[in-house]
């Protein structure tokens, strides 16, 4: 249980950083951020989370512009549910055994 809740948050974390980076690249390379390598690597880890937030959001309500941001508030709170139930596992098996 502990090594399935690990690989979730560490998924999680690679794909909330890969999110962030993308954005924050996107703001510094501006309008060349198509052409830039780096934004396209961030930008291919990212698009399976952005794709599955295109499956549970409405296409009227939810813009395809905002669908990253989405996809980013949607991670970091499953981030926050496997964190909250691996420190509960962990306090329930023993700390030790959680290192």
């Amino acid at each position: 249980m502990l090594l399935l809740l690990s690989a979730a948050k560490l998924i999680a974390e690679i794909a909330l950083l890969a999110l962030l980076g993308q954005w924050v690249l996107g703001l510094l390379a501006g309008q060349r951020k198509g052409q830039n390598i780096f934004y396209q690597i961030l930008e291919q880890v990212g698009r399976p989370f952005v794709l599955a937030a295109r499956l549970v959001t409405p296409r009227k309500i939810v813009l395809e512009r905002h669908l990253p941001l989405v996809a980013f508030l949607l991670l970091a709170f499953f981030w926050l549910i496997v964190t909250a139930l691996r420190i509960g596992h962990c306090l329930r098996i023993g700390v030790e055994l959680c290192k």
